[in-house]
């Protein structure tokens, strides 16, 4: 399983409507290709002045999938959040695969 990871610092003139785009448009819209089973949205937790940060992260099952995705889709899913919030927001993106999950054993029974 791969993680496609995006952080992404929005600006907080913008920050409700990127955050409503966000949720209700471009999250589904990366679902909708296809390549991945699912996507969690997390604020990350850190003071700052003018700004939020978010993480979300996109599962996909295996790294050909999230190599289609770049080669198919990606290009024009971030070039509308360009057109949208331009200089706004800053995103980088991490790949990582998972090698491992653990839980509770309590919570197994």
């Amino acid at each position: 399983m791969i993680l496609y990871n995006v952080t992404i610092n929005i600006e907080q003139s913008v920050h409700d409507q990127w955050l409503h785009w966000m949720q209700s448009k471009h999250i589904q819209d990366v679902l909708a290709t296809g390549k991945f089973t699912s996507a969690r949205m997390v604020k990350v937790l850190v003071e700052e002045e003018g700004s939020t940060t978010y993480s979300i992260q996109y599962t996909a099952e295996n790294k050909e999938k999230l190599e289609s995705y770049y080669r198919e889709d990606a290009p024009r899913l971030r070039q509308e959040g360009l057109a949208l919030f331009a200089d706004k927001m800053l995103a980088f993106r991490t790949e990582l695969q998972v090698i491992s999950e653990h839980f509770p054993k309590s919570a197994l029974q």
